[in-house]
C-alpha cells in the first residue's frame, strides 16, 4: 500500500490535513488497473490456424471481427487440422488453433502449447458429396462399396477422414478409395471437378458447394460427429486479440454466423 509521511508540526489541524492527504494518496494509488486492462482494446494481425471446412464461416466471422475491433487484421492459415497441429508443435507462429476435432487439438496441448483451456464452439457431421445432379445415382453408403465407383476420402490422419473411416464401419461396409486428401478441400476440388464420383465431407461442405455438387444424406444411425475446439496457443503474438476473437467466436455473434453455415451448436 502506498503511504504518504507528514511531519505532525502542531495542532490538530495539521493533523487533520495529513489524514486527508493520506486517503487522497491511497484513493488514487488504488485505481484499479483491472478496469484499466479491461479498456485495453485489440490491435495489430491475429494469426488464426483453423480447419479447412471452417473456411466460409471463419472468413465472414474474421470481417465482423475486424469491423468491430478497428486496427485488427485478422490472417487464417486453412488445412487440416493434423497438418496446423504439426505446424504449431513444429514451432509456427499462431495465436490460435481452431480444430475440426478433440484429437488434433490434443496433439497441441500435450505439447503443452496451449494457453487457454480449449472450448467447443461448434460441431459438424458427415454427408456424401457427388457430381451435380448425381448422374452415378448414389443413395447410401452402401453404393461406395461398388468398384466401379471413384471415391475419394481424406487421409484417416485428417478429421474428415477419421470421419469416413468410422460411417463405413457403421455402415458396415468396406470402401477403397481412389484417393485419400490432406484436407476436405481437396475431396471438395476432385468430386466439383467431376475427377471423383462421390466422397465423404461435412454437411457444411455440401452447403457450401451446392450449385455445384449434390448431397446424399447419411442415415443418423451410420452417420457421426466431431466437434470443433478453439484454443490460444501459448506464446500468442497477439494474446490481446487472440481472446477477444474465441470470446467473440463463442459469443451469439459468431454462433450465428456458424448456424448460418450449417454447424451444429457445440452441445450437440
Amino acid at each position: 500500500m502506498f503511504r504518504r509521511h507528514i511531519k505532525v508540526l502542531a495542532g490538530t489541524g495539521v493533523a487533520s490535513l495529513a489524514v486527508a492527504l493520506a486517503a487522497c494518496s491511497s484513493s488514487t494509488s488504488s485505481a484499479p488497473p483491472a478496469a484499466a486492462a479491461s479498456q485495453v482494446k485489440p490491435t495489430g494481425t491475429l494469426v488464426v490456424f483453423a480447419a479447412t471446412s471452417l473456411t466460409d464461416a471463419f472468413n465472414k466471422i474474421g470481417d465482423q471481427f475486424e469491423a468491430a475491433n478497428p486496427g485488427v487484421t485478422v490472417k487464417f492459415n486453412y488445412n487440416g487440422s493434423s497438418s496446423l497441429a504439426t505446424q504449431i508443435t513444429q514451432g509456427a507462429p499462431a495465436d490460435i488453433f481452431a480444430s475440426a476435432s478433440p484429437t488434433n487439438m490434443t496433439t497441441v496441448t500435450e505439447a503443452s502449447l496451449e494457453s487457454s483451456t480449449p472450448k467447443t464452439f461448434a460441431a459438424n457431421q458427415g454427408e456424401i458429396m457427388v457430381e451435380a445432379g448425381n448422374p452415378s445415382h448414389v443413395k447410401s453408403v452402401s453404393d461406395l462399396a461398388n468398384a466401379s465407383l471413384k471415391v475419394v476420402t481424406c487421409a484417416p490422419s485428417v478429421p474428415c477422414g477419421a470421419l469416413a473411416t468410422q460411417i463405413f464401419k457403421n455402415a458396415a461396409v468396406t470402401v477403397k478409395p481412389v484417393s485419400q486428401e490432406q484436407n476436405v478441400g481437396g475431396v471438395v476440388t476432385k468430386v466439383s471437378l467431376g475427377e471423383a464420383d462421390a466422397g465423404i465431407v461435412y454437411v457444411t461442405d455440401v452447403l457450401a458447394n451446392e450449385t455445384k455438387t449434390t448431397g446424399v444424406p447419411i442415415p443418423a444411425s451410420q452417420n457421426t460427429t466431431t466437434t470443433y475446439p478453439i484454443a490460444e496457443i501459448k506464446g500468442a503474438p497477439n494474446a490481446t486479440a487472440a481472446a477477444a476473437f474465441i470470446s467473440y467466436v463463442l459469443g451469439p455473434d459468431g454462433q450465428q454466423v456458424m448456424k448460418s453455415f450449417g454447424f451444429l451448436p457445440p452441445t450437440s
